[in-house]
């Protein structure tokens, strides 16, 4: 641990967040240090110097705890090489497999035969499973320090055969280290506070009291009387999973009447038996293990049902009786057929219409990720987004929509009859890909339609949070502004790929959960009457569209009506199975739309939903609850390491990059001055920073990697990577590929994806060599082609006038579901090819080209046409350059598919 602000190398934002997950890197390079002791081929002072490293930070663990530590201090200060050197191992492999957890003889001091004459390459076995899960509590109480080893004690004779789960205890002494605690520990599961505990830490934890200020969630400004349900909120909001329980001396009744208890679990009388608290623990974790959907299931599996229902897989009889397919039920094994069924009663439930366990699964995960109701979705968040916009947008209604969000809102506002008020959003031309869509564009629309009238029309903001390429928005600015505008707006944050982040508390804020939250809180504080009070009068009577646009907008608390939708793919960040989904809902008007809500369910769910999937949404939500922080922690810390290993590479940076945060998110949009995680000279604290005030963050786990540098174009280097390599990804564009770590990833693919990059770099120059000047030079012709002679991206034009019935003279929205059901009839459709003299001809002279249906081409993989856009030059132009072969909407040998000019007033709406 560094020991002052002035070692900013250790201050870098890849330190901080690998800190968690480089414990175990620690233990190891002791362990080396001492063997190398062992072996004279290094000092005492070496091996001192790496255990004072580690000591600074271990009191925040259970394991190996206090016994072990002294215990190791003590063979190094007596210079015992070889007993020192065994000893660091056996703790160093404990940690590396997580043995501790279930080995006993791994907590033990007591020097073995084995360590008197170590073999230093043999690992220890461990022994003695307990085969229960492992968890740890903090302990917060006065004077850990001294008394750290009998509360441990105190609590370990606690423990019972018959409890169904394990856990050791953390105890510290301050404000200070408790938070230390909450960020380091991810093996945390509930936290226990007795009152009397000190301000700061007398530990030399200095870059982690810094960051605790920058932060907000230092000691520092809270007052004595305060210190306990302060620590409580502010490991609630770096921990909302945790279980808090506090025990007093004093009136507990009062306490737990303080509205600043709701943080808390329990609260206990101090000075009774210790069981009782014992017991709250076991059973608050024992909540979030619980499955109610998946544990029935199992139960239901388990019976010996004759099934008379239309589902001849059930049970797997003709399966496994089968002279044909029974290698299908040997590649699944037995269970999936026996947890199927059609039914919905003995012990399953509806997933249409919740009654039982799939209902109350749906409130845990409601709780879980901080919505007020969560839906179960198996058809994939695809049928999510429809579901919302069925539910809210009714015909007529305007939807300020991101151009490039995924194709199922724009067949959902298609379904739904909702005119897309299209906004775009900033553009990456020369990685052909967009950002996201700057507030300022979205103020605009909604002041144009505020200026004609017609802002009442406008129903919902909908946007994709955070987009494929990684782009965050500041979602609390966006909702808090245009609120401020029209207090009512419904906002729809489509969070496919961005579920994990609730359980990152640097992440989480900028979730539409988590902004809903802290709006909310922001409402019911009085303050928040007065800030918007006081801009309404900075402003004046009927500020100007400019002033308008040029001010932080602070909405009317006392009118907003706070309306939030989030949809998750859960299986794209989570441990669910494919097309596993679940849809967010914190919507205070909620009980007047659910009538309806319910109605889009019944629309667009499967009558015959699968339970595997349905069991995987409730397994997964348990998985995130109980280890999800940790999780999360290292997804960032692998994509941290492959940013700097690619980047920092002799040979491979060469040829790959992956982009910076500046080369991802424009200057403008980068207020506090964020340049990149891992550019020199910025640290956690220029991170913290970014987070609360940018328009627009980088997501750390995504990964945009050129390789048009290399001479490859997105799709070839996707194809290469799969077929001869092993590696899988999805996303690409015109020259590179984006990569995604995730809480399945270990730092053996890291290792395997540089290899691959390396040994494909030793290629190209192998290549380049051989190839002399000649090589050379049509090696950069290729890399100019993908890297600079690029085509520029389309923006959305207009809708025909035949679409835009009763649209505004500023605005751009139209009727595009009469324009795709305009399509439908064959004589009023007309075919160009793409390359045809017409084409060119109609875009100078006319009459205007309407695109029929939607054009989507893979990458980069959003609408370049929807149903009755104006085909214009731009979007021609890009057509023409792109050298991809999947392109949705466009069927080559045909051409474009367009609505005849004379046709489209037949199928307009009237």
């Amino acid at each position: 641990m560094p020991k002052s602000k002035n070692e900013p190398q250790d201050r870098r934002v890849d330190h901080f967040f690998s800190f968690p997950g480089a414990r175990a890197d620690r233990w190891r390079a002791l362990h080396a240090a001492a063997r190398d002791w062992a072996r004279n081929r290094s000092d005492q002072a070496a091996v001192r110097g790496e255990f004072d490293e580690l000591g600074r930070y271990e009191e925040f663990f259970a394991y190996p705890g206090r016994k072990l530590l002294a215990t190791l201090r003590q063979r190094i200060d007596g210079g015992q090489a070889g007993a020192a050197a065994a000893l660091a191992r056996r703790i160093s492999e404990a940690i590396l497999t997580r043995s501790y957890k279930a080995d006993p003889d791994d907590w033990d001091s007591a020097e073995m035969a084995a360590e008197t004459q170590p073999d230093l390459n043999t690992p220890t076995m461990a022994r003695g499973q307990r085969n229960r899960p492992y968890f740890e509590m903090l302990l917060v109480a006065p004077g850990a320090a001294k008394r750290g080893d009998s509360l441990i004690e105190q609590i370990r004779r606690l423990r019972r055969p018959e409890d169904v789960f394990i856990y050791e205890t953390v105890p510290v002494g301050s404000f200070e280290e408790a938070i230390c605690a909450a960020i380091l520990n991810p093996t945390l599961a509930a936290v226990t506070l007795y009152e009397g505990f000190a301000h700061e830490s007398s530990a030399d934890v200095p870059v982690l009291r810094d960051f605790l200020a920058s932060a907000g969630f230092d000691a520092a400004s809270v007052a004595d009387d305060d210190l306990t349900l302060a620590l409580a909120d502010v490991i609630h909001r770096i921990r909302p999973e945790l279980d808090i329980y506090l025990l007093s001396d004093r009136h507990v009744e009062r306490i737990a009447g303080d509205p600043r208890a709701a943080k808390i679990r329990r609260v206990l009388y101090s000075v009774e038996e210790l069981l009782e608290l014992h017991l709250c623990v076991l059973e608050g974790v024992s909540d979030r293990f619980r499955t109610p959907f998946f544990d029935n299931l199992k139960k239901y599996a388990m019976r010996p049902i004759s099934t008379f229902h239309a589902l001849p897989i059930a049970r797997g009889k003709s399966v496994f009786k089968s002279d044909w397919i029974r290698d299908m039920g040997e590649f699944y094994g037995l269970n999936i057929f026996l947890a199927e069924s059609s039914a919905t009663t003995g012990g399953l439930d509806s997933l249409l219409e919740p009654t039982g366990n799939i209902k109350e699964a749906q409130e845990m995960a409601a709780r879980a990720f901080g919505a007020d109701h969560v839906f179960f979705v198996t058809n994939g968040t695809s049928t999510s987004n429809k579901m919302v916009h069925q539910a809210l947008v009714a015909p007529g209604d305007i939807v300020l929509l991101d151009r490039n969000c995924h194709k199922s809102h724009h067949y959902g506002l298609v379904l739904a009859g909702g005119q897309p008020l299209y906004i775009d959003a900033f553009p990456m031309t020369e990685y052909s890909m967009y950002g996201a869509v700057p507030l300022s564009s979205i103020k605009k629309a909604l002041l144009d339609l505020k200026a004609e009238g017609r802002l009442d029309r406008a129903k919902m903001v909908d946007l994709t949070n955070c987009t494929f390429d990684g782009h965050i928005y500041n979602t609390r600015r966006v909702m808090e502004e245009c609120l401020a505008i029209k207090p009512d707006l419904v906002f729809l944050w489509d969070e496919a790929w961005f579920g994990f982040a609730r359980w990152s508390p640097f992440l989480r804020p900028r979730t539409a959960m988590g902004a809903a939250e802290a709006i909310e809180k922001w409402i019911a504080d009085p303050a928040s009457v007065e800030a918007y009070e006081a801009q309404q009068k900075q402003l004046g009577k009927n500020p100007s569209a400019a002033k308008l646009m040029e001010t932080r907008l602070v909405p009317d608390p006392r009118k907003v009506r706070l309306r939030v939708y989030q949809t998750n793919s859960t299986h794209k960040s989570m441990s669910a199975l494919r097309q596993g989904s679940m849809l967010l809902v914190k919507d205070i008007d909620f009980g007047e739309v659910e009538a309806q809500f319910h109605e889009a369910v019944f629309t667009h769910a499967s009558t015959s939903p699968n339970q595997q999937l349905i069991a995987s949404l409730d397994v997964a939500r348990r998985q995130m609850e109980l280890e999800g922080y940790g999780l999360v922690a290292n997804a960032i810390e692998i994509a941290l390491d492959i940013r700097k290993e690619i980047n920092g590479h002799p040979v491979i940076s060469k040829y790959f990059r992956v982009l910076g945060a500046d080369e991802m998110v424009p200057a403008e949009y980068r207020h506090a001055g964020f340049v990149d995680f891992l550019t020199p000279g910025v640290d956690w604290e220029d991170q913290v920073r970014s987070m609360h005030e940018d328009e627009f963050c980088l997501d750390p786990t995504r990964m945009t990697l050129v390789c048009g540098t290399a001479g490859f174009d997105g799709t070839q280097f996707k194809k290469m990577l799969a077929d001869d390599y092993d590696i899988q990804l999805n996303k690409t564009s015109r020259n590179s590929v984006l990569l995604q770590s995730n809480i399945n990833n270990t730092r053996s693919d890291v290792a395997n994806l540089i290899r691959v990059l390396l040994e494909i770099c030793n290629g190209i120059e192998k290549d380049l060599a051989r190839g002399g000047e000649n090589g050379r030079a049509t090696f950069a012709a290729r890399v100019k082609s993908l890297m600079e002679d690029v085509p520029d991206l389309p923006n959305f034009s207009h809708f025909h006038d035949a679409f835009r019935w009763d649209a505004g003279k500023k605005t751009v929205e139209g009727d595009m579901r009469s324009a795709f059901y305009s399509a439908y009839y064959a004589e009023g459709c007309e075919y160009l090819p793409l390359d045809s003299p017409e084409v060119d001809q109609r875009l100078k002279k006319g009459p205007e080209m309407i695109s029929a249906n939607f054009v989507i081409p893979y990458p980069p993989g959003f609408p370049i046409m929807v149903p009755g856009q104006v085909v214009t030059k731009e979007t021609i132009d890009f057509m023409r350059k792109l050298d991809v072969k999947e392109i949705h909407g466009f069927e080559r040998d045909k051409g474009l598919k367009l609505i005849r000019p004379d046709h489209a007033k037949d199928h307009v709406r009237k």
